[in-house]
């Protein structure tokens, strides 16, 4: 994996992948680089219980993950608990998605094991709704 991350000169910075994708980071309009460690855990936990569903995810309405954390108060800054609700619609086993969500965090996120082997709690929730 490999990109570059540039300083804009007007207080921005603009990330590259080596596969062409651009994205601003701690600009006006753009997160910083700990909202954006935060969102990718939700985004690769969320993609995990997406992918795991499979066929089924046909039949998911909506998915979405609220997502919270708390950082340490001195330098650095570092995430010291996390809290994820998962709301999901759609006729999808509750069972299977319980099962997705934990494989999720012990297995297979490797953003969000990164944050949890580094020290952080994390406690998640999951809401079917009609």
């Amino acid at each position: 994996m490999k990109g570059e991350v540039k300083w804009t000169g007007d207080g921005g910075y603009v990330g590259a992948t080596s596969k062409g994708k651009v994205f601003g980071i701690y600009g006006e309009t753009s997160p910083s680089p700990m909202e954006m460690v935060l969102h990718a855990h939700a985004a690769c936990s969320l993609i995990d219980v997406i992918e795991g569903l499979k066929d089924r995810k046909d039949n998911l309405d909506y998915a979405t993950v609220e997502i919270e954390a708390k950082r340490a108060d001195d330098k650095p800054k570092v995430f010291t608990a996390v809290k994820m609700n998962y709301i999901m619609k759609g006729d999808v086993p509750e069972m299977l998605v319980r099962r997705l969500i934990e494989s999720s965090h012990e297995r297979y996120c490797s953003v969000g094991i990164m944050i949890t082997r580094s020290g952080a709690t994390l406690d998640w929730t999951l809401e079917m709704v009609d």
